[in-house]
């Protein structure tokens, strides 16, 4: 057994006794859902921060997208940093960093220094993450307590997602559009006070120097590969994308290989020879690519054929994301006495039903049936994002703990990725079909295949026309893009009815919690 399998926590009171456990669930909450809010709340901030700074077309992008990429290709690098260092001091250490980028950010003088403060926030972001989860097993030694504790950090973690819009058009109603980044300092500052008192720390951690190439050629795989995902799905196939999608695949097996020659690897891969970690791990990746690609339909639905505004597109998701947070601490409890793959089973049968009521939507008003089939759909895969995160935290060695989380935070940001690039291929291949037969008769060839791009640019384009003639227009978009939607959630129906299938089977020998049979996690 290495040194870093056998660490052990650090001398005097330990926080996993007593009820300052939950006290420090509380303090590693509070980032969880500051990280996922971060990632969104920008969004709304766009008009004033471009009319401010000035940024070009791809400056805005990369002011937009450069928390997601530098999260995503850190996230490896930080959990092995984590088994070395130790979750407590590597999250206090990115509080700092965090709590920095954020005033740097909210002061920027320049496009470019918000992208290099968006970077940095990214970077911080992604030493939380796995250290967090870390911190939920270091915490709460019983497996039902553990599992409950990893359903409020879901909880958390899926409410600051939704929860972006709507602060942040909170803030902006009131305050310049730096306040959003602002936010960030009170909780970093809080989690730095707290954290040394209610965090336990890990000494003999062990593990070895962190190998740069490795962290290197970890940094070469991620973030090609996420970048040629989203250029597929904004520009579909391409040589660019498809050029950044083959390297990162390249360097991906250069990396694993590299990983299993080394004594101290960055990434233990031996960790998907346990069935358990492996399913779970693969379960999570597909649900979250179908929730990632039908979640981008919903949201452009809401605001180009309701014609909703981010704050109030961001209001009428409360209701999924209030029934998601519930259900995320209620299906800890109900697999206390069922079987995980039962209940993760169960709830993507709920998922499929509502990704069945997503197939009515049509391109009229359907607020009312679109958010009740959200509604459903994240009702349905929140138990499996508990239960697949409890089952990967608990089959990990101690000292791979950090590795653990980081496979598992990387491995919902490629299922992201990758449903939003391959369900939004399919959608606007069915929108530009339908789109095309559709355009209304005295529409001049340009116009319509402006049109025929994306909806959003549809809407732009309708502007110039006559009223009738707009109205026409726009009427064959929106149907165009329910046609579009329709095919999505169909599609992922038949998806995550296959998947729950598979969770039913691969995770069927997991026992309920409370149970610690090594035997049904091998």
């Amino acid at each position: 057994m290495s040194a870093s399998d056998t660490a052990t926590p650090e001398a005097g009171p330990n926080p996993a006794h007593g009820s300052r456990r939950w006290l420090g669930l509380a303090v590693i909450s509070l980032p969880t859902v500051l990280i996922a809010l971060d990632n969104s709340v920008l969004f709304l901030a766009g008009p004033q921060l471009a009319a401010d700074l000035r940024p070009g077309s791809a400056q805005m992008l990369w002011v937009l997208d450069i928390y997601g990429f530098m999260i995503a290709g850190f996230l490896v690098t930080m959990g092995g940093l984590a088994d070395r260092i130790g979750p407590r001091r590597l999250m206090l250490m990115g509080a700092v960093g965090f709590g920095v980028a954020s005033v740097l950010a909210a002061y920027s003088t320049s496009a470019e220094m918000l992208v290099v403060a968006r970077a940095l926030l990214g970077v911080a972001a992604a030493t939380l993450m796995p250290s967090s989860l870390v911190m939920v097993r270091l915490l709460f030694v019983d497996p039902k307590e553990r599992t409950l504790a990893i359903g409020v950090w879901t909880a958390c973690f899926s409410g600051g997602t939704i929860l972006g819009p709507v602060v942040g058009g909170v803030l902006l109603e009131w305050f310049w559009w730096g306040s959003v980044f602002l936010i960030g300092v009170p909780v970093m500052l809080l989690l730095l006070l707290l954290g040394p008192a209610v965090l336990p720390g890990v000494r003999d951690q062990g593990g070895g120097r962190l190998d740069p190439l490795s962290v290197v050629l970890s940094l070469g795989a991620i973030l090609p590969f996420i970048y040629g995902l989203k250029q597929l799905a904004e520009e579909g196939l391409a040589a660019v994308p498809l050029a950044a999608i083959a390297i990162g695949v390249t360097l991906g097996v250069v990396f694993v290989r590299r990983q299993r020659r080394l004594e101290s690897p960055v990434l233990d891969v031996g960790l998907f020879t346990t069935k358990a970690f492996s399913a779970a791990l693969g379960v999570l990746l597909i649900a979250m690519a179908v929730l990632g690609g039908v979640y981008l339909y919903v949201t452009q639905y809401l605001q180009l054929v309701a014609e909703l505004s981010p704050l109030w597109a961001g209001l009428w998701m409360v209701p999924a994301a209030g029934a998601e947070m519930i259900v995320a601490v209620l299906a800890p409890l109900i697999a206390r006495r069922l079987r995980p793959a039962h209940v993760a089973a169960a709830g993507l049968l709920v998922t499929v039903a509502g990704l069945l009521v997503l197939t009515g939507v049509g391109g009229g008003a359907g607020l009312g049936l679109l958010v009740t089939g959200a509604v459903l759909i994240h009702v349905g895969v929140a138990p499996m994002m508990v239960l697949s995160t409890d089952i990967v935290v608990a089959t990990a060695p101690p000292g791979k703990a950090g590795s653990a989380g980081s496979m598992l935070e990387t491995s919902g940001e490629f299922g992201v990725a990758f449903g939003v690039a391959a369900l939004g291929s399919v959608g606007t291949y069915v929108y530009r079909r339908q789109f095309a037969d559709e355009v209304p008769a005295g529409v001049d060839a340009a116009t319509a295949e402006a049109g025929q791009n994306t909806l959003a640019t549809a809407t732009v384009v309708a502007d110039g026309l006559p009223a009738d003639a707009a109205a026409d227009f726009l009427a064959a978009a929106r149907d165009a893009f329910a046609a579009g939607l329709q095919t999505v959630a169909g599609i992922s129906a038949v998806i995550i009815a296959a998947l729950a299938v598979v969770a039913l089977t691969m995770l069927r020998k997991v026992p309920p919690s409370g149970h610690t049979d090594a035997d049904d996690l091998s």
